[in-house]
């Protein structure tokens, strides 16, 4: 007996380290992407639905490896080529309507031979983005490709019957940079007003909101001040990617649209975090500290506090720029300093961003805003029969109000923060992301 126990310890020894190799084997083989291959089956993919949204199963991501953003462009040449195949096409687009590898959009429609490019059409600035700001831009004949080159800023900012007629689907596809008073998505909104009365549909290329999906800030548009640096009731930055903002307008409009959302992008991104290269889109937005700038520095319109170097300085006559650096700094606005600096015989500061993803544009430009009139003073612009441009910027002729009435800039954001907090509740039903 005392010989036989060891040998049966022995066997079951044996017994209990071959089911562990057996189970190790198992857990191998339920890898996420063999788990996704046998749910699919051998060699298959899930298509894209007929109606733009991509159900196909997420694969897992690799770890140490992020998952490389593609833009709705590039998505529209590959798995939703279907919406354009056969078709007559219209682009709205600029030089920023490229793909991840720098191509034009436009480059690549005239070049696809399943597609029919029939016209296009430019915001402000125009189809190349060299006109300045405000610049009448005349319609043309592209050179190489023979087709009209229509100008949305130029006698009409809204596409006509006669712009629409040769085209069976009206494209978008230009980078914006996330604050209300930019006018491409005004024109955005336009050719969604002018699609719907006229019976076209409408393809938005989504694209990122360079200061990202996380910050919304700043006074609401109210109806009265609906122009075109202000379409729709959106704070000052909305927050939104292109596509998001067509879906918020199309409540009001009712166009046939369709986006092609983005793949591998998410609402905390910045423009940094993508990984493509910034293309101008205006002369003063050369690159993405004027369009972290902009906001911030550009929201004195007819207060002779103004923007210079391409939004990266603001300041005034009457400024002290050590006391106005001073006012900013102690406030403690999340991701920035501000560094004093005379520009002849203005003070003001320069914007020293250290955090771009806290920084937050809108609020800093009314804090700035509130401190520069504490210092001089100026004379707050009104409208009367004709609507100033600062209301137009502001969506109202509260903020003008608040600063005559001495408001610090915390009261001033206290005041628009109700009608804020309404505006981000209702943005829910529009976000893809």
């Amino acid at each position: 007996m005392k010989k036989i126990l060891p040998l049966i310890l022995v066997i079951c020894l044996l017994l209990f380290l071959a089911g562990c190799s057996e189970n190790s084997g198992n857990n191998e083989a339920e890898s996420p992407q063999t788990a996704l291959e046998s749910a699919l089956g051998p060699g298959t993919a899930a298509e894209p639905n007929r109606d733009g949204e991509d159900k196909t199963p997420p694969a897992a991501e690799p770890r140490g490896e992020t998952v490389q953003l593609k833009l709705g462009n590039e998505l529209l040449m590959s798995k939703y080529h279907y919406l354009v195949e056969g078709k007559r096409v219209g682009l709205v687009t600029n030089q920023s309507g490229v793909n991840s590898r720098g191509e034009s959009i436009i480059d690549l429609l005239a070049g696809d031979k399943s597609v029919r490019l029939t016209a296009l059409y430019g915001p402000e600035h125009g189809i190349d983005g060299a006109a300045k700001a405000g610049e009448y831009v005349e319609s043309y004949v592209h050179p190489a490709l023979g087709i009209p080159v229509y100008s949305l800023y130029g006698s009409t900012r809204m596409p006509t019957a006669d712009m629409l007629g040769n085209i069976d689907v009206l494209v978008f596809d230009i980078q914006d940079i996330g604050s209300r008073t930019y006018t491409y998505m005004s024109t955005l909104n336009y050719c969604m007003a002018a699609a719907k009365k006229y019976g076209k549909p409408v393809l938005v290329l989504d694209r990122p909101n360079p200061v990202g999906g996380l910050i919304v800030e700043g006074p609401v548009l109210e109806d009265p001040y609906i122009t075109f640096v202000g379409v729709d009731n959106l704070p000052m930055a909305h927050g939104m990617t292109a596509g998001e903002l067509a879906q918020y307008f199309n409540r009001k409009i009712g166009a046939e649209l369709k986006v092609i959302p983005m793949e591998g992008y998410s609402r905390k991104m910045i423009y940094q975090d993508t990984g493509l290269s910034w293309v101008q889109t205006s002369p003063n937005i050369p690159d993405l500290d004027s369009v972290f700038g902009y906001m911030a520095t550009g929201l004195g319109e007819g207060t002779g506090i103004a923007q210079a170097d391409k939004f990266k300085w603001i300041g005034g006559k009457g400024i002290d720029a050590q006391r106005f650096a001073g006012l900013l700094n102690n406030t403690g606005l999340p991701g920035v300093t501000f560094v004093p600096e005379i520009r002849g015989e203005a003070g003001g500061v320069r914007l020293k961003i250290q955090d771009y993803h806290s920084f937050n544009p809108a609020k800093t430009g009314i804090y700035a805003l509130a401190y520069a009139h504490s210092l001089n003073n100026f004379t707050v612009p009104k409208s009367g029969k004709t609507m100033v441009m600062f209301d137009k910027i502001m969506g109202s002729d509260k903020i003008g109000r608040y600063l005559e009435q001495g408001l610090t800039p915390q009261q001033i954001e206290a005041n628009y923060t109700p009608a804020l907090n309404k505006f981000k509740a209702e943005r829910e039903k529009y976000l893809i992301y």
